[in-house]
């Protein structure tokens, strides 16, 4: 039996995925052969694979702006006690001035990958049973690519988490091989299939979304939000998608598949990096894992009797003149 974790793409809701995972690995005890991460998703497989869990909650819990954005193409104002936010087209002209393809820059954040994905912590992967996959859009090829631990270098390893994560065009672009690469959540946002195709016979998917849509978005003001909220359009219907195809997968296999969506809403903006709510969503996750958990497990227990089955258990033995 091959046993994946799968993490969706969903920014800094990634942190509500680690309290999941948390709870999964710690409480649950829950051992995986195969991890496989989309964006943010993809940043935290390598973590999850050595079980380092309080390193990974310590990094996904303490990040902001700057640690993600050396180009910040966002201005984050406070208004009426909530966070709005808008382009700070200051940012967004330097950009543009300097020939970049993009309205930010995220160097910071390749910068912050190579510091806590290390290469002893690749090494170490590579010498254990684990596979950890990320997935990258390959946009010059037009297709989705997914890059494992088993197939290449460290340096290229690092890339590819980077590329995995950079949701264009409010980050960088991936330049590598003659090819451009983005965000792998554009093609492959919950990518269940993949851990299918590879051997899995259980999975455990977290996406960072809810189950059903619990939002109308506000009118766009300006092209910039209204970019954002198309991509956030496709973004939704590449995910449902992504699990359709991976149930039907999962149900032609015999795959076992549990799905952990979050409960409510996070965030209507996932680029936007606040500590002390990634600290409340890891805690969140924890508890929802707990309380999925105890759901799934009650579901199974044959000593536990609906009021129904009871009526129907007295009424076979009354039939039956005993």
């Amino acid at each position: 039996m091959k046993k994946a974790l799968v993490i969706s793409g969903g920014g800094s809701k990634g942190a509500f995925a680690g309290g999941v995972a948390q709870y999964l690995m710690k409480k649950e005890h829950r051992d995986y052969d195969l991890f496989v991460g989309t964006s943010t998703g993809s940043l935290m497989v390598s973590h999850l694979a050595l079980g380092m869990l309080d390193e990974l909650k310590k990094l996904y819990t303490n990040v902001n702006q700057k640690t993600i954005f050396s180009n910040n193409p966002f201005v984050i104002k406070k208004v009426a006690g909530e966070k709005i936010v808008s382009i700070n087209h200051f940012n967004t002209l330097i950009n543009f001035l300097k020939g970049r393809k993009t309205f930010g820059e995220s160097k910071n954040l390749r910068r912050l990958i190579r510091d806590n994905i290390t290469k002893e912590m690749y090494e170490a992967i590579s010498k254990s049973n684990k596979e950890v996959v990320v997935t990258v859009s390959n946009l010059t090829a037009n297709q989705i690519e997914y890059k494992s631990s088993n197939d290449c270098s460290y340096d290229d390893f690092c890339d590819w988490i980077w590329g995995s994560c950079n949701y264009v065009p409010f980050m960088s672009l991936l330049e590598k091989n003659k090819q451009q690469y983005a965000d792998g959540g554009f093609g492959s946002l919950v990518p269940i299939r993949e851990a299918i195709l590879r051997g899995a016979t259980e999975i455990d998917a977290i996406i960072l979304e809810t189950e059903v849509t619990q939002i109308n978005r506000l009118h766009s003001k300006n092209p910039f939000s209204l970019l954002f909220d198309v991509f956030d359009f496709m973004l939704t219907h590449v995910e449902r998608h992504n699990i359709t195809i991976g149930k039907l997968a999962a149900s032609n296999k015999n795959v076992k598949l549990n799905l952990y969506y979050t409960p409510t809403v996070l965030t209507t903006n996932s680029l936007v990096f606040d500590e002390t709510k990634m600290r409340a969503w890891w805690k969140s996750g924890f508890k929802y894992a707990k309380s999925k958990r105890e759901e799934l497990m009650s579901e199974f227990r044959p000593d536990v009797l609906t009021d129904q089955e009871i009526e129907e258990g007295v009424s076979n033995v009354e039939n039956l003149n005993i």
